[in-house]
């Protein structure tokens, strides 16, 4: 039995998810990919998480009631940081910052992601440029 490609086990997984946000996060899923070209996906933390020139760097969390989350991340090596400064400048004040390399941005509904959908990108592109080194 050959093993699934990084899309075939998020299809599959997404396939069997319950999970009353299913169409939003679908939809994130949508942006995310469509946002550059080099991003690759595969499940990870029970998830569907996305890669960047092979390093982890944006991970679903579905454990929340009546939201989801993204988490973006430095992937399984943290970086030690010096600084406290969080690792970008957001403008969009999407990102909810948990320490200077790590952030979240929750989503509650369709319209939630519909708002968000041009900050996202634009969150997404700057934490990309930041952690490509």
């Amino acid at each position: 039995m050959e093993k699934k490609s990084g899309s075939e086990q998020v299809e599959a997984f997404l396939e069997n998810l319950t999970h009353p946000h299913k169409e939003e996060i679908e939809e994130v899923r949508r942006i995310i990919l469509s946002t550059d070209q080099k991003i690759t996906e595969h499940i990870k933390w029970n998830a569907p998480s996305f890669c960047y020139h092979n390093e982890d760097r944006i991970t679903f969390n579905l454990n929340g009631k009546g939201y989801f989350r993204l988490i973006f991340h430095l992937g399984a090596k943290v970086k030690d940081s010096k600084e406290n400064e969080p690792l970008i400048v957001d403008s969009t004040g999407l990102l909810e910052w948990v320490s200077s390399n790590r952030a979240i941005v929750k989503f509650t509904c369709k319209s939630d992601v519909k708002e968000k959908k041009a900050k996202l990108r634009e969150v997404i592109t700057k934490w990309l440029e930041a952690t490509n080194s």
